[in-house]
C-alpha cells in the first residue's frame, strides 16, 4: 500500500511535444550568421576596393578596421550585448555623428564653387578651361568613335599619322586603323564611328571633348566643332611648376597661389577656379561682418525666434483649448468632432504649403475673393502680412498635433482631485490653472520643446507659402522677411542668387545646432525642476 502511494502519479495526456528552440548557436542560426556575415564581408571588400582605386587611405584604414570589428563580435562567442548593440552603434555613427563632424569639418573650409577639389584638379581645370585656338594651326582630321559609352577623336595627323584620344587621355598611336578613301583614319579596333545623324545628336558632347596632345598640357589640346576637323588650341595661362604659378601669355600678368586656396595676380585678381583649404573661422566671422549678410542675418534669427516659439504657442494654446472643449463629459459626438480636428495633421505639409499659397494669392486667392469681397491683400508680398500668414498656416498644420496630446493628457488626468478641489469650492478656471495645467506641463513639457526645435527648423512651411520671400531690399542675397535660418543655409548651400558655399552653409548649420542645443538643454532642465515641484 505504501508503495503505492510513493509511486509518482503519471498523467494520463502525454507531454506535449516540445520543440527544439533556435539558438542563436543552432545550426539554423549559424548559417544565417555565416550568410550574413558573408553579406557584409563582400559588401566590405567592395567598397574597400573602390577606397583603395581612389587612394582614400585614412577611410580606408577605419572601413577596414571596422570590418574586422564586425566579423569579431559575430565569431567568438559570447558577448551578447555588442552583437545587438554593434548596428545601432553602426548606424549612429555613419548617419548622426559623421553628419555632424563632416558638417563641422566643412564649416571650417572655403568648400563651394570653384573651390571643391585639390589643388592637382585646379591646376588642370584652369589649364584645360583657358585655351584659345593657335592661328596658324594646321587641320587635323578627325572621326568620332565611341567605346564604352566614351567619345574619343580618331585623329588622322597632317603627316598620316593616326591616334587616338578622349577628354583627359593624352594621343596615343593606334595600329592597324581603318582608313577611308581620302587618307582619314574612319576606324579602329575596339571602337564604333558614329555616322552622321549620331553626329547631330550629340553636337554638344563633340564640341566638349579636349584631347591634350601630350601628357604636358602646355603642348596643347584638339577641340573640334564638326566632328570632322580639329585644330590645336594651347592655354592662355601657362602655368609654371617650378614657381607654382600662372603666367598670361597675352597680358603677362602672374598669378601666384595665395593661402586661400586661389591663385591671385599681384592687383588682387582671382582666377576663377580654385582648391578646398581651411579657412579657420573665417565663414563664422563672415556670417556676421558681410554687409550682404549681416543686416539680414539678424533679421533671420529674430523671426526664427518669433516663428518657432509662436507656433510652439498657438498650437498649444488652440490644441488645449479644443482638447478641453471635446473632453466635456456632457458633449455628444466628440469622436466626430475629433476626427474632424486631426485633418489637417494628416494633410502633406508641403502641398499644403502649396494650396494655401494659391488661396492667399493677392490677386485671384480664395480668400481676398470670397472672404474680403475681392479686395486686394497682398497676404504673401507685404513683409508683415506674409509673417502673418506663415504662423497661420502652421498654426493650422501643427494645433491637430497639440490636441491629440492635450486630449490624451486630459484623460490620463486622477479625477479625485479635481472633485476634491471643486468640494472645497474652486471655480472651474482656478481648477485648471492650479491643478490641470501644471500637471498638464508635466507631461507635455518635452513635447514642446521638441516642437520649439521642429519649428525652428521648419523648412517645408516657409519654402512652398512664401519661399522665403518678401525679399530684403538692403541686400544682393536671396534672403527675406519669412526666410528662417534653415532656408536661409538652404539658399546660401545651393546657390540661390550667390553661388554655392558650402563652407558658409555649414558654419550656418553649426549656429543652428549650438542654438538648438542650448535651448534643448535649458528646457529639460527646467522640465525635471518641474517634475520635482509636482513629485
Amino acid at each position: 500500500m505504501v508503495d503505492q502511494l510513493d509511486t509518482p502519479v503519471r498523467s494520463r495526456t502525454p507531454a506535449a511535444h516540445k520543440k527544439p528552440r533556435r539558438s542563436p548557436d543552432s545550426t539554423a542560426g549559424l548559417l544565417a550568421k555565416i550568410l550574413l556575415l558573408g553579406l557584409t564581408d563582400a559588401f566590405a571588400v567592395y567598397v574597400l576596393m573602390a577606397l583603395f582605386m581612389s587612394e582614400k587611405w585614412l577611410i580606408l584604414a577605419v572601413a577596414a578596421a571596422v570590418t574586422v570589428l564586425i566579423n569579431w563580435i559575430y565569431l567568438r562567442r559570447g558577448g551578447l550585448p555588442a552583437k545587438y548593440l554593434a548596428p545601432g552603434v553602426l548606424f549612429l555613427l555613419i548617419f548622426q555623428v559623421f553628419v555632424v563632424v563632416y558638417s563641422g569639418y566643412v564649416a571650417f573650409t572655403n568648400y563651394g564653387d570653384g573651390h571643391n577639389s585639390t589643388k592637382a584638379d585646379a591646376i588642370s581645370s584652369i589649364s584645360m578651361s583657358a585655351q584659345k585656338r593657335v592661328p596658324d594651326s594646321p587641320a587635323y582630321q578627325v572621326s568620332v568613335v565611341e567605346k564604352d559609352d566614351v567619345l574619343s577623336l580618331l585623329v588622322t595627323d597632317p603627316d598620316g599619322g593616326v591616334r587616338i584620344g578622349t577628354t583627359g587621355e593624352p594621343l596615343e598611336d593606334v595600329e592597324d586603323a581603318q582608313m577611308g578613301g581620302a587618307g582619314k583614319a574612319v576606324g579602329a579596333d575596339g571602337y564604333r564611328t558614329l555616322n552622321f545623324n549620331e553626329l547631330l545628336s550629340v553636337q554638344q558632347d563633340i564640341t566638349a571633348i579636349k584631347v591634350p596632345l601630350s601628357e604636358d598640357l602646355d603642348d596643347g589640346i584638339l577641340q573640334t566643332a564638326d566632328g570632322s576637323n580639329a585644330y590645336v588650341f594651347k592655354p592662355v595661362l601657362v602655368y609654371d611648376e617650378a614657381a607654382d604659378t600662372f603666367t598670361d601669355t597675352e597680358t603677362g600678368v602672374v598669378y601666384a597661389a595665395g593661402g586661400e586656396g586661389s591663385y591671385v595676380s599681384d592687383n588682387g585678381e582671382r582666377l576663377a577656379t580654385g582648391w578646398k583649404v581651411g579657412v579657420g573661422f573665417d565663414n563664422f566671422k563672415t556670417a556676421f561682418t558681410d554687409p550682404d549678410l549681416r543686416g539680414p542675418l539678424v533679421s533671420v534669427i529674430l523671426w526664427t525666434f518669433t516663428f518657432a516659439l509662436g507656433s510652439v504657442l498657438l498650437c498649444f494654446g488652440l490644441g488645449l483649448f479644443l482638447a478641453l472643449t471635446f473632453n466635456h463629459p456632457n458633449l455628444r459626438g466628440k469622436k466626430i468632432y475629433r476626427t474632424i480636428m486631426i485633418l489637417p495633421y494628416a494633410f502633406p505639409a508641403f502641398l499644403a504649403g502649396l494650396v494655401w499659397s494659391g488661396m492667399l494669392n493677392q490677386e485671384f486667392g480664395f480668400i481676398n475673393e470670397a472672404l474680403f469681397g475681392g479686395a486686394d491683400i497682398p497676404w504673401l508680398t507685404d513683409p508683415w502680412l506674409a509673417k502673418f500668414s506663415v504662423l497661420l498656416v502652421n498654426t493650422w498644420l501643427g494645433f491637430p498635433y497639440m490636441f491629440l496630446v492635450c486630449t490624451g493628457a486630459l484623460q490620463s488626468l486622477p479625477e479625485d482631485v479635481n472633485e476634491a478641489a471643486r468640494m472645497d469650492g474652486a471655480s472651474a478656471w482656478r481648477i485648471f490653472r492650479s491643478i490641470k495645467l501644471p500637471l498638464l506641463l508635466v507631461s507635455t513639457a518635452p513635447l514642446l520643446i521638441s516642437t520649439f526645435a521642429f519649428n525652428f527648423n521648419n523648412f517645408n512651411v516657409i519654402f512652398m507659402l512664401t519661399g522665403g520671400g518678401p525679399r530684403f531690399s538692403d541686400t544682393n542675397m536671396d534672403i527675406g522677411a519669412t526666410d528662417l535660418l534653415i532656408t536661409l543655409v538652404y539658399k546660401v548651400a545651393f546657390g540661390q542668387g550667390s553661388g554655392r558655399d558650402y563652407g558658409l552653409a555649414s558654419a550656418l548649420a553649426v549656429i543652428i545646432f549650438i542654438i538648438v542645443a542650448v535651448i534643448s538643454a535649458v528646457s529639460f532642465r527646467q522640465t525635471k525642476a518641474l517634475e520635482e515641484v509636482n513629485s
